[in-house]
């Protein structure tokens, strides 16, 4: 049994968030800023990533005096936080293999020091010492206490609804070490 310790290469690695409201849609960055993969017989097995939630970008909006607005809103305290928690994480609890490169991954997510479980589908490969992992994962957003013009908590918002739900699509590298 041949286990292996790998390296996420932040520089190399991608998180681009998606969050959608009943006008349309935005879409920006999060950086990665370390993480470690754990490898036994050619399987994942465990790992975790971190992320900075003070790198929040906005991508989609050009003006930018709005891009502006939207970036601090997001790091405020209807959403991230990030003055207070400049570090969110996922930290693996188990993979299951599908079938060819794709793996059932559950981890815990923190978001503003609230963790709750999570899960998605993923398809990793290993070749010539480079892991590498893509997976979109759902995330209610609530659940982290961000509750801004969510209908859950808040009643006749019209067009101003924001879904519950963003979407992570995450591409991570990792080196063995």
């Amino acid at each position: 049994m041949t286990a292996l310790a790998f390296t996420v290469q932040p520089q190399d690695s991608t998180v681009i968030w998606t969050g959608k409201k009943v006008t349309g849609t935005h879409s920006g960055t999060i950086k990665v800023t370390s993480g470690s993969v754990k490898v036994k017989d050619g399987i994942v097995e465990g790992g975790y990533i971190k992320f900075d939630t003070t790198s929040i970008t906005v991508s989609d909006i050009t003006d930018p005096e709005t891009n502006s607005q939207l970036k601090g809103h997001l790091l405020a305290d209807d959403f991230f936080g990030a003055d207070h928690f400049p570090i969110a994480s996922f930290n693996i609890v188990s993979v299951t293999h599908k079938n060819g490169n794709d793996y059932d991954i559950i981890g815990k997510l923190t978001i503003k020091d609230i963790t709750h479980d999570i899960s998605f589908l993923a398809t990793i490969s290993l070749v010539d010492g480079l892991l590498t992992t893509k997976g979109i994962v759902t995330v209610d957003r609530t659940l982290y206490g961000m509750k801004f013009r969510s209908g859950n908590f808040f009643q006749n918002l019209g067009d101003t609804l924001i879904s519950n739900d963003f979407i992570l699509d995450i591409t991570l590298l990792a080196t063995e070490v």
